[in-house]
């Protein structure tokens, strides 16, 4: 049998060991958001990027950047980490543009390029719409479901006139008109 003192220390144990590893033994529990950080893209975004595009074009395509040398302003910088808040994993990503002057020149980065990338837009072909033209699809109908009477469901007061006002229709004027 387990005497009182060897009971007090063993529940001792327990309590210093819990209070020891704090909030860890309820981690599940505890909610913890998402942390996304920088220029969130897309791929279809940076497939757009061509070569000789100007600053303010790339810039209308990937919004602005993270970063932009302080001693060049010919490298831009996007950056994207996002930290999961349930596994603790990280994505990083990177798109680094380099600028001659005003015109995009090279990319380099994590995402993949375009086969047209090397293409300036003035040399480009314009994007064809290959789909068929197809005549719009309307609900079927039983013949039995189509009215025999062409008569409305609801009766409506007609006006001749212009001025002709429908029968009861001066019940919500203001007195005095």
């Amino acid at each position: 049998m387990i005497n009182k003192k060897q009971s007090l220390t063993l529940l001792g144990a327990v309590a210093l060991s819990v209070s020891l590893s704090a909030c860890s033994v309820f981690d599940w529990l505890i909610y913890k958001p998402d942390v996304p950080q920088g220029n969130y893209m897309e791929l279809q975004q940076v497939e757009k990027l061509r070569v000789e595009m100007t600053k303010e074009q790339a810039e209308y395509i990937l919004g602005r950047p993270v970063l932009r040398d302080s001693f060049a302003d010919n490298i831009w910088y996007y950056v994207y980490h996002f930290k999961s808040g349930r596994n603790a994993s990280v994505t990083h990503k990177e798109l680094i543009l380099y600028f001659d002057g005003d015109l995009l020149t090279k990319i380099e980065g994590d995402y993949k390029l375009s086969d047209d990338f090397d293409t300036p837009l003035n040399e480009g072909a314009l994007p064809t719409v290959s789909a068929p033209v197809v005549a719009p699809l309307l609900p079927e109908q039983e013949p039995n479901a189509i009215r025999r009477d062409a008569k409305p469901l609801v009766e409506e007061e007609r006006i001749s006139k212009e001025n002709d006002v429908p029968k009861g229709g001066n019940q919500n004027r203001p007195k005095g008109e």
